[in-house]
């Protein structure tokens, strides 16, 4: 398969590419210093090259993403807002849009996003990154309404929170409750195309239960 994985210079982007490519399959691993996608004419390029290239993608793993938040609601900065409007929303917006013609051309095409359970039990100090991702939640949901019928499917993956090994390296005692490790999240991932897409599209699934 051919796999687009954004925020793959991370941890979590470094174990689902991991994870894709032991399986065999090529990803296109794609970071802030080899596409900006905040804009969106380069989006559109990567799509281009990907589609000359490949002619199609399988999966889209979009993993862009980032935490503000304060103690208080009244204490909520809206230039925290603008910040992961950037970061959760924007980016997520350009890449849907680019590559969704191209997961159409797949007969199991997969895009996913990794949102958190703040997004349905905001607290009060997490406004602006609750709202965030609620808000990507909604766009993402609005592919899958469009990938209905496709054979493909859109789905949000939902967590508390993603560990990982350098995580637990630098908090040797931190029991991290309730955290998704990013390679449980990358196998997951590689799951949702053990089932069929009618059963996963448009679905919010939770990983922490």
């Amino acid at each position: 398969m051919i796999v687009l994985v954004t925020g793959a210079g991370g941890p979590t982007g470094e174990a689902v590419s991991g994870y894709f490519r032991k399986q065999g399959h090529t990803v296109i691993g794609v970071d802030k210093q080899d596409v900006d996608l905040l804009d969106r004419a380069a989006v559109q390029g990567l799509a281009d090259r990907v589609e000359r290239e490949h002619g199609h993608v399988d999966g889209v793993v979009h993993l862009v993403g980032g935490w503000r938040g304060g103690d208080t609601f009244a204490e909520t900065s809206l230039d925290d807002w603008d910040l992961l409007h950037d970061l959760l929303i924007r980016t997520l917006q350009h890449v849907s849009l680019a590559f969704e013609p191209l997961l159409r051309r797949s007969e199991h095409g997969r895009f996913v996003i990794v949102s958190a359970q703040a997004a349905q039990a905001p607290s009060a100090g997490g406004a602006v990154y609750a709202a965030a991702k609620a808000a990507a939640e909604a766009w993402t949901l609005s592919l899958a309404d469009a990938l209905k019928d496709t054979g493909c499917a859109a789905t949000v993956l939902v967590v508390k929170a993603l560990v990982n090994d350098q995580m637990r390296a630098a908090r040797p005692t931190a029991a991290f409750s309730g955290f998704t490790d990013v390679n449980d999240l990358a196998a997951a991932i590689g799951g949702l195309y053990d089932r069929p897409a009618a059963e996963i599209n448009g679905t919010r699934l939770d990983l922490t239960s």
